[in-house]
């Protein structure tokens, strides 16, 4: 037994069963560990920001950690922008990232780098393994820092600690410490805050409390108070739909939010920050609330959020209350848009004929701006979206929720700029014949610039903004690129053919991509 066996038999032993990997010499041990066990599913992204996107998708739908495999510190680099997501996100999980030999590094080998200074920013928790007996207690330490950070942890693996060899051991799963529980003296300060202010109070939510169950049990003291509750503008996942909660998130256009947000004189966390803009624009605040607004924190990450707001409710006699802002059904809608496609028809026809229970995976970005809005009447569903801005997130995403659930249909929902930084995972989805629809929105621009271009003051762009804000010279081809990683795939043009061609998808089994020509 070597160290690379230890490691996986302590991601087994602690339920840890899929690795999704990108790996390169440094890590063959480690491949070879993972071949000689079964239960481990391996998962090849072509990618290393497919890697880490297909793992956040994947533990914020199985609720525990995936492993990655990455080859050094340049891999890890190609890795990092949807480490930043998921961190935003708050998703656990285990980086392994392969090094060489401890005695090889006073070499300077072409690969050698300073792993631990580029994965700390992106990583609640950095360890470098120092011997082959070190393998385990590393590993272990790294899922418990997963789980009760939560967040996304990296371990450095030294070639020479993955090929040496260790003792046989019995191994038991790691202890992970129980989420901390809010203090009776903070519900109490809450509760009498909120009698105050009533309906100039918000709850400003996050983490697990967008679940259904404690979301509607913030509606049953939203009810008894009179005050409100909005989502971070960015979440892992909401639990929304029909009979559910219609929670309203912080927007992203800043003069939206502030209009959202200014009567509030009292904000209370749940697991979130104090709302932010995205960007600093002229003359335009960064924090969304006013400055007299008060802030108080019901909970922090890490927290048993669900449990801080059953406390609440109980401190005020709320349990019992019927909810507000359940979603209920609307009256008849008509039939379905036809004629011209664009995107406001492409968020309708999705909203209408998205199945019970799916996964949307939302990167749209401006394309998809009503979309969100529209699924509250929706059949029930889980929503996960593009967290830290980070943008290449959407197709990795929908490949690590399809591997957790691979019973419920998954739609991606995807802008087509930001899906070509991971165009690579379609190749993954069809490799793993995985459930996902991803509707590709071809406005062929980075239209959320041309918007970010007009909020700084900028109006007419010349030859040079517009060759790096579009992307028709030339426009790109979902079609030939999907089917090319063996994806079939379909254009649609008109709102009729869109519809068709999702009702189709939704229909079959397998990996499906739609270009909806907008």
């Amino acid at each position: 037994m070597n160290g690379a066996d230890r490691l996986c038999d302590t991601l087994l032993v602690n339920e840890v069963d899929v690795c999704f990997a990108n790996p390169g010499t440094s890590e063959m041990h480690f491949v070879a560990a993972l071949d000689r066990k079964p239960e481990m599913r391996c998962v090849l992204g072509l990618f290393e920001g497919v890697v880490t996107g297909a793992a956040d998708g994947y533990a914020r739908m199985a609720d525990k950690p995936a492993a990655t495999l990455l080859h050094c510190g340049p891999g890890m680099a190609n890795a990092l922008a949807n480490m930043h997501n998921a961190r935003r996100a708050r998703t656990p999980m285990i980086n392994v990232v392969g090094d060489h030999a401890t005695y090889h590094l006073v070499h300077d080998a072409p690969l050698t780098s300073d792993i631990e200074s580029l994965a700390r920013p992106m990583s609640h928790f950095v360890r470098r393994i120092a011997t082959p007996e070190d393998v385990g207690p590393a590993i272990g330490e790294a899922y418990a820092a997963s789980l009760s950070l939560p967040g996304v942890t990296t371990v450095i693996l030294p070639a020479d600690c993955a090929w040496g060899s260790v003792e046989p051991a019995q191994l038991a799963p790691t202890s992970v410490p129980a989420a901390k529980t809010v203090d009776q003296a903070t519900v109490k300060a809450v509760a009498e805050a909120l009698r105050k202010h009533g309906g100039r109070a918000a709850f400003i939510m996050t983490g697990s409390s967008l679940r259904a169950g404690p979301m509607e049990m913030t509606a049953r003291i939203c009810a008894t108070t009179g005050c409100r509750m909005i989502g971070q503008m960015s979440n892992g996942r909401i639990e929304r739909g029909l009979g559910r909660v219609a929670l309203p998130k912080v927007p992203y256009p800043i003069d939206i939010a502030l209009g959202q947000l200014k009567d509030l004189d009292l904000i209370v966390l749940v697991g979130s920050q104090v709302p932010v803009g995205f960007f600093a624009y002229p003359g335009k605040p960064g924090r969304l609330i006013h400055d007299s607004c008060a802030v108080m924190t019901l909970a922090e990450p890490g927290d048993d959020l669900p449990g801080a707001i059953a406390a609440l409710a109980e401190e005020l006699g709320a349990t019992k209350t019927a909810p507000t802002l359940i979603a209920r059904p609307l009256p008849d809608q008509g039939a379905l848009p036809g004629g011209a496609l664009d995107a406001d028809k492409v968020c309708t026809i999705v909203s209408r004929l998205m199945p019970e229970n799916c996964i949307i995976c939302d990167e749209s970005v401006s394309s998809g701006r009503v979309f969100y809005q529209q699924c509250h009447t929706a059949p029930q569903h889980d929503y996960i979206q593009l967290t830290g801005g980070a943008i290449g997130e959407g197709i990795p995403l929908a490949i690590g929720a399809a591997v957790a659930c691979p019973d419920r249909k998954v739609i991606g929902m995807q802008a087509d700029g930001s899906g070509m930084y991971t165009v690579q995972g379609l190749w993954t989805q069809a490799r793993e014949n995985l459930d996902v629809v991803t509707v590709v929105f071809a406005n062929r621009t980075y239209a959320i610039l041309h918007g970010e271009m007009r909020a700084v003051g900028v109006n007419d762009f010349g030859r040079n903004a517009k060759l790096m804000l579009n992307l028709d010279e030339p426009a790109l081809d979902w079609v030939g690129m999907a089917r090319g990683m063996g994806v079939e795939a379909a254009r649609a043009t008109t709102a009729e053919e869109f519809t068709d061609l999702f009702k189709a998808a939704l229909a079959r089994k397998g990996p499906f991509l739609i270009e909806a020509v907008i």
